[in-house]
């Protein structure tokens, strides 16, 4: 199937995946978030440390030329997309700018979270 035509002796498509044009993309910024702790319970880590000892410095990274689609120029504060194999995303609020959106990652497509083994009966 090219442009939306079948071609001959080809079966029937049933997804298609829209690639972004390097040439035609608009950059934008992208907050990834990871866990805000280096440990699952600061207040009972022991060690008499403050939770402040625990704070994971990479739990933040900022992504300045992230290229995506032109049509999200025109995101709309709060508006949430889903970036294809990335999570889903919402244009932040306070800091985007019409035809400048910014974007914060709001669920990770892969569980990062879950520690040790999957528990009994999930995969």
């Amino acid at each position: 199937e090219s442009l939306g035509a079948p071609s001959k002796g080809s079966r029937k498509k049933t997804t298609a995946i829209q690639w972004v044009s390097a040439a035609h993309a608009l950059p934008v910024e992208v907050r990834l978030y990871d866990r805000l702790f280096t440990v699952a319970d600061p207040e009972n880590a022991g060690d008499e440390k403050s939770f402040k000892d625990f704070l994971n410095p990479g739990s933040i990274e900022i992504l300045k030329e992230c290229m995506v689609e032109p049509s999200l120029s025109q995101a709309a504060a709060g508006d949430r997309f889903q970036f294809l194999r990335h999570g889903y995303f919402v244009a932040d609020v306070v800091d985007s700018r019409p035809g400048a959106p910014v974007f914060h990652r709001i669920v990770d497509l892969k569980d990062r979270y879950r520690a040790g083994p999957p528990a009994k009966g999930r995969r």
